[in-house]
C-alpha cells in the first residue's frame, strides 16, 4: 500500500477534499491518462473543434484550446504549437479548493465537475494553476444546457464508460493524441510513456499532472515567457477577441490604456449577476 492511500483523502499532510486516493500504479485500479505527442501536431485545431461540437461549448469559453507560439526572426520563422486540457491531476488544487465539493476526482482518475453543486463561486478557476477551467455564461440557446456555472475538460467520460477514447483523440488528423490505463503495461498510453521523455506542464507545483507530452517546448510550456513573446499580431487578435466579447469579466486587453476603467466595469458586472446567483442557490430561478 502506497503512501497515499495509507493517507485516505490526504497527501503531503493536505487535506484534498471529495477524492479518491492514487491509483496511479496500483494494481487492480485503473489510472486514465492523455499523451499528446507534440511532434504529430499540425495545429489544425480539429482536436477543439470537436471538442466544442461534442459538448456544445459556448462561444468565447473553450474546455479545449490550442496554444501558439512564433518562434525565430524572419524569414527563420517556426509556428509551435500546444493543445491545452484539463490535466486530470493525481492530487487536484481545484479538488481541495471547491467550497461545495462540486468538483471530485473519480476513482479512475477523472476530475469531474458537478453542475448542480456548483454555485460558480469561480474559486476552481483562480486555483487551478492550468487555466483549464471556465464559467459557463447565463443565457444559453439551449435552455437545457447548465448556465453561470464552472465547467472543463472531463475526457469525455460519458464515451470511455462505453468503450470510446475522447472525441479529441478520435478526430486527431495527425494521431497525436493517446488515451488510455496508464496502469495497463500493455495499454499504448503506458508504452509511450514509457519509451518517451515526456514532460508534464508545471511539474514543479507538485499536482502530477496525467496529461503528458512528447517533444513539449520549455518556450511555449512556460506560460510567462510565452505571453511576453507573443508576436504583434497574435495579441492582437487577443485583444480583439475580448473587446468583441463582453460580459467576460475578469479578463482585461493587454496594453489598453484604460485599465482602471476596465477593471470598475468587470467588478460592476460581477455585483450585477449577485442577485441572479442568489436566487438560484435559493431555489428562485432566475
Amino acid at each position: 500500500m502506497t503512501e497515499d492511500n495509507k493517507n485516505h483523502g490526504k497527501s503531503h499532510g493536505r487535506d484534498y477534499g471529495i477524492q479518491t486516493t492514487s491509483g496511479l500504479g496500483v494494481e487492480g485500479r485503473k489510472r486514465y491518462a492523455m499523451v499528446i505527442d507534440l511532434r504529430k501536431c499540425t495545429g489544425c485545431g480539429s482536436c477543439v473543434v470537436a471538442c466544442k461540437s461534442e459538448h456544445d461549448v459556448p462561444l468565447g469559453v473553450w474546455r479545449m484550446w490550442l496554444k501558439t507560439e512564433d518562434k525565430g526572426t524572419y524569414p527563420d520563422v517556426k509556428r509551435t504549437f500546444l493543445p491545452r486540457l484539463c490535466n486530470h491531476c493525481e492530487y487536484p488544487i481545484c479538488v481541495r479548493n471547491c467550497p461545495t465539493q462540486a468538483t471530485f476526482k473519480h476513482e479512475d482518475g477523472f476530475v469531474l465537475q458537478r453542475f448542480n453543486r456548483c454555485i460558480g463561486c469561480r474559486t476552481c478557476v483562480i486555483a487551478c494553476p492550468y487555466n483549464a477551467r471556465h464559467l459557463l455564461p447565463n443565457h444559453r440557446t439551449d435552455e437545457k444546457q447548465p448556465v453561470g456555472v464552472v465547467d472543463k475538460c472531463d475526457y469525455c467520460i460519458h464515451r470511455v464508460k462505453r468503450g470510446l477514447v475522447p472525441t479529441c483523440v478520435s478526430t486527431c488528423v495527425g494521431g497525436a493524441f493517446t488515451f488510455g490505463d496508464l496502469n495497463d503495461p500493455k495499454s499504448e498510453v503506458s508504452k509511450l510513456v514509457k519509451k518517451n521523455s515526456v514532460m508534464t506542464l508545471k511539474p514543479e507545483i507538485g499536482t502530477h499532472p496525467q496529461t503528458y507530452y512528447i517533444g513539449l517546448d520549455e518556450g511555449i510550456a512556460d506560460q510567462v515567457a510565452s505571453y511576453r513573446h507573443r508576436s504583434a499580431q497574435m495579441k492582437e487578435e487577443y485583444n480583439t477577441f475580448k473587446k468583441n466579447h463582453e460580459g467576460f469579466h475578469g479578463d482585461l486587453t493587454e496594453g489598453g490604456s484604460h485599465i482602471v476603467v476596465q477593471v470598475v466595469r468587470n467588478f460592476l458586472g460581477f455585483l450585477k449577476e449577485i442577485p441572479a446567483k442568489a436566487g438560484r442557490v435559493l431555489g428562485l430561478g432566475g
